[in-house]
């Protein structure tokens, strides 16, 4: 079923009128790069906010930076993955965590640009349901990070772009911007990576309002990604055919009716 794009307009004005942003952030053994992170969001972060940082089974010392912050920033909270560690139970459990509003998610190692967040905010407040963060559009930048993911990541959002229309041109990115309604909406079913762009593809497909404005992204400079190009493909593959075949099937049905109207 298609989303009428005004179907969420009432909770829009509710939503925009008292505001609330969030930003989740998923933590894996990121002792090395958390302080720095969280210190760089409260500096560059205008819009009234809070943190929510999601323990994904550390088992360094970032929870305890994470609640030494806490101390001064009670906009800050600290929420434990009971499920599985991986990115999307990590990720999930931090949606799980806000009740209304925008939900931004940023990468504990600062790879994401905290200054593009006031300008993901101001767009969504435009009338968008999710806003993303791009790499590939023109004014956006990619610097260091392995060359190999560079090229997959380009590859998928200028295809998926191209076949389906989605009003992006780096639907892999996790740097993105939803409200909180549609990720309620979104049936999310990817366990890695893949999870930003399963979001991104199936809102549009039901008709959700999406944009992208241009940002920075940097390669780590600290702890270990987690982030294997060969775990992840296979769900990028499988959610990328999904794709292809939800495009196709669109355009026979759309013809299909172009057709059915015309026969007298």
């Amino acid at each position: 079923m298609k989303v009428h794009p005004s179907y969420f307009d009432w909770n829009r004005e509710r939503l925009l009128s008292g505001t609330q942003l969030t930003i989740v952030i998923p933590a894996h053994n990121e002792e090395g790069c958390i302080h720095k992170t969280l210190t760089t969001l409260e500096e560059h972060v205008k819009t009234p906010h809070e943190i929510v940082v999601v323990n994904d089974h550390c088992r360094d010392g970032t929870v305890r930076i994470v609640k030494e912050f806490i101390q001064d920033h009670p906009n800050v909270q600290l929420v434990e993955n009971l499920k599985d560690g991986c990115f999307a139970n990590s990720i999930t459990r931090g949606f799980e965590a806000v009740e209304e509003g925008a939900v931004v998610v940023v990468m504990a190692d600062l790879s994401d640009d905290p200054k593009t967040i006031d300008t993901m905010y101001e767009t969504l407040q435009k009338g968008h349901d999710i806003v993303c963060g791009s790499r590939y559009m023109p004014g956006g930048k990619r610097v260091s990070g392995p060359p190999v993911q560079g090229f997959f990541s380009r590859f998928v959002g200028t295809t998926t772009r191209l076949l389906t229309g989605i009003p992006t041109w780096d639907v892999s990115n996790a740097f993105k911007m939803y409200t909180k309604e549609v990720l309620d909406y979104i049936d999310i079913r990817d366990k890695w990576f893949a999870m930003s762009m399963e979001i991104a593809v199936k809102a549009h497909y039901k008709g959700f309002r999406i944009t992208e404005v241009p940002t920075t992204w940097q390669g780590r400079t600290a702890g270990e990604s987690s982030f294997s190009i060969f775990r992840v493909a296979p769900s990028y593959i499988k959610l990328y055919i999904w794709t292809v075949i939800m495009r196709v099937r669109s355009v026979f049905v759309a013809r299909t009716l172009v057709v059915e109207r015309k026969t007298p």
